[in-house]
């Protein structure tokens, strides 16, 4: 039989103190495990918030730029649009002006009577042209009365020397035209149905209305804009 020997005091001390060794040296490396994997956590965790807080900003600034550049467009826009504003307002105040000014001196072609008889004359063929009936009654001013009767001989003259047929205009002096008229006359057809209004203020309406897209070329230059034309 072997025989079991009891260790010393001495021994027992060392194999305590080899087995303190140990399990400090694993409590050591598990301690360095830890902490290492605790630092790598937290560096992943780190880079993980900075990604977040980096796209955040990122956003957030994409946004206000894009913000900052709608705000742009709309204030060049306004201004734009005041100042396009401003000017067709310039533009139109210079047509008004030009026919007000014209409209001032309508009265100025009836003070010359030979000339004025000849205008009268051409107003009225125009409307016997125009409706092409044997009879018309013809409307003037008051104060027109002799020299409409001498324009609207003239004016039969000629239709019957154009047309080859004879025409007959009365001039209506029931019904003058309105007081405060520059002159010209209504030329009425069709027993009072159909009139053509000839007077100087219908004739500058009209030539307002037909001539104000040329007048306008002329004064401001073509409209880069516009894309068709008459």
């Amino acid at each position: 039989m072997s025989q079991i020997h009891a260790l010393s005091d001495d021994q027992v001390g060392q194999e305590l103190r080899k087995m303190t060794a140990f399990i400090k040296q694993e409590a050591n490396e598990k301690a360095h495990e830890i902490s290492i994997k605790a630092d790598e956590e937290f560096a992943i965790e780190k880079s993980k918030l900075v990604r977040q807080e980096m796209d955040a900003i990122d956003s957030t600034y994409a946004k206000k730029f894009k913000q900052a550049q709608m705000s742009q467009q709309i204030a060049r826009s306004t201004v734009s649009n005041k100042t396009r504003l401003r000017v067709l307002g310039a533009r139109q105040a210079l047509l008004d002006d030009i026919f007000e000014a014209a409209q001032q001196r309508l009265g100025d072609a009836a003070k010359d009577k030979k000339r004025y008889q000849a205008v009268l004359t051409g107003l009225i063929l125009e409307g016997f042209y125009a409706l092409n009936e044997p009879e018309l009654q013809v409307r003037a001013r008051k104060a027109d009365y002799e020299i409409v009767k001498k324009a609207i001989e003239e004016a039969e003259k000629d239709y019957k020397d154009k047309t080859g047929k004879d025409i007959q205009g009365t001039l209506d002096e029931e019904n003058p035209v309105v007081e405060g008229s520059a002159g010209g006359v209504v030329i009425i057809g069709t027993g009072g149905k159909i009139d053509i209004d000839n007077t100087f203020e219908a004739r500058l309406g009209l030539l307002r209305e037909g001539a104000l897209p040329a007048m306008r070329e002329a004064l401001f230059g073509k409209n880069p804009n516009r894309k068709f034309f008459d």
